[in-house]
């Protein structure tokens, strides 16, 4: 059951016995994303702190890692297992330009150089529109070290 049905139920006003398993899964669903989403983000603190490479040489490492465990097949189930944990950060963007690349090559080869362009289209498109509010909001600063 998605999680948001549990929610729904405990509105609804359902008690019964199933309804605390629900909120475990929920629960466990949280603690699988934390950790692997963590993780992730500990590899890319520990790559920080011990090698010289720049903030962007690290973005497209971890972008590339993404795009090379797709590849090989291992994204999907570390996706399947954590959710959010694993699409969020951006190893989760190469996993979503290597899933639209590769669902587009079964169509074609222009659509397998669209593929990932389709897939991203929305995140892309939202970072923008709400940077560009953002902007508008506040106001920038050179920040001085």
């Amino acid at each position: 059951m998605p999680p948001f049905d549990a929610i729904k139920n405990v509105r609804a006003g359902h008690n019964d016995a199933s309804l605390h398993m629900e909120y475990l899964e929920i629960l466990l669903m949280f603690l699988k994303a934390f950790a692997v989403g963590g993780l992730i983000c500990a590899v890319a603190q520990l790559v920080i702190n011990f090698t010289d490479l720049t903030a962007g040489k690290i973005l497209v490492l971890f972008m590339l890692g993404g795009v090379a465990l797709t590849a090989l097949g291992l994204y999907q189930p570390l996706v399947e297992f954590a959710g959010a944990g694993a699409t969020v950060p951006i190893s989760g963007f190469g996993y979503l330009l290597a899933n639209g690349a590769m669902r587009g090559a079964e169509k074609g080869l222009f659509q397998a150089l669209t593929g990932p362009l389709a897939a991203a289209s929305a995140g892309v498109s939202a970072a923008v529109v709400f940077s560009f509010l953002m902007a508008l909001i506040f106001k920038s600063h050179t920040k001085y070290n």
